[in-house]
């Protein structure tokens, strides 16, 4: 069976969907985008999603295309279209098809895409022996907190990691403390067993997945902190893994060429993992 995208109003074949050349996203990635985890056909934490681009949206100025309750039909029908039981929704707002200007223009309208794709689950010998993660220079601008899909920073920090045997690369600001990864969140547990990742604030994307993780550690009694914190503290540290809507929450057990702890998933690690595995399957879940 064909692919089906959600293109400007129309469901329309996968390998025909097309935007216009002079699409602000195109030529000024001009807009914001969000993926949704799909898991047993049900949409996981689709509403904090969707509060979410509503933020990016209005950071950039762009007024939303559509009603959330006419995206969220859509939304659902592009699941039913593309048969998806586990898998992913993209959706990408721009500000639309104009002459190339940088200044905005006027009486322009939103345009919206939306796809979505089917995701492998991740293999058990990978969540054992956690994944590698190198540390980078952290090179974006200075507003990560909108989900933008000005990406090339983080394109070229990940295919770093690639060709360096890793699955992420963690960028570094200036203070040597690490920000996030290039598409993840980076967490890290100190030997005192307290869970630690960055403040949600201008310098890293406030991942959903990162929010719940946080809500089920609050909920399980484990003794949390959101701050800065240094390479040379997550060398040091018990455990360490990353969390995304893809990832849910994937150990880390070697950073440049440090082993973390034993070189084996650390048991904070699993436990949250399985945790979020369980959230997303029950109360995390939209129909």
């Amino acid at each position: 069976m064909s692919r089906v995208a959600y293109v400007n109003g129309r469901f329309v074949t996968h390998g025909d969907a097309a935007v216009h050349i002079e699409d602000r996203g195109y030529q000024f990635a001009d807009g914001v985008y969000e993926v949704v985890l799909v898991q047993d056909g049900a949409l996981v934490d689709e509403v904090p999603h969707l509060d979410r681009l509503d933020r990016s949206l209005g950071e950039l100025r762009i007024d939303s295309p559509m009603s959330r309750p006419s995206l969220q039909s859509v939304m659902r029908e592009l699941i039913r279209k593309n048969r998806i039981r586990n898998g992913l929704v993209y959706m990408q707002v721009t500000r639309g098809v104009s002459r190339r200007d940088h200044p905005f223009p006027k009486d322009v309208k939103p345009a919206i895409v939306l796809t979505a794709k089917r995701i492998a689950a991740t293999k058990p010998e990978v969540v054992e022996n956690g994944v590698k993660v190198i540390t980078i220079p952290d090179i974006r601008w200075k507003r990560c907190d909108i989900k933008t899909v000005s990406l090339l920073p983080n394109v070229l920090g990940k295919q770093q990691a690639r060709e360096s045997g890793a699955y992420e690369a963690w960028q570094v600001d200036e203070d040597g403390n690490v920000t996030e990864g290039t598409s993840t969140n980076a967490w890290i547990v100190t030997k005192d067993n307290e869970l630690v990742t960055r403040n949600a604030n201008e310098n890293i994307l406030n991942g959903i997945t990162r929010l719940s993780i946080l809500r089920l550690a609050e909920r399980e009694g484990l003794k949390f902190v959101e701050r800065a914190f240094s390479v040379q503290e997550a060398l040091d540290a018990k455990e360490a893994f990353v969390s995304s809507a893809t990832s849910f929450v994937t150990p880390v057990t070697q950073i440049d060429q440090t082993v973390i702890g034993n070189g084996k998933a650390g048991s904070m690690s699993v436990q949250l993992r399985d945790s979020y595995l369980s959230y997303a399957a029950s109360e995390g879940r939209t129909q």
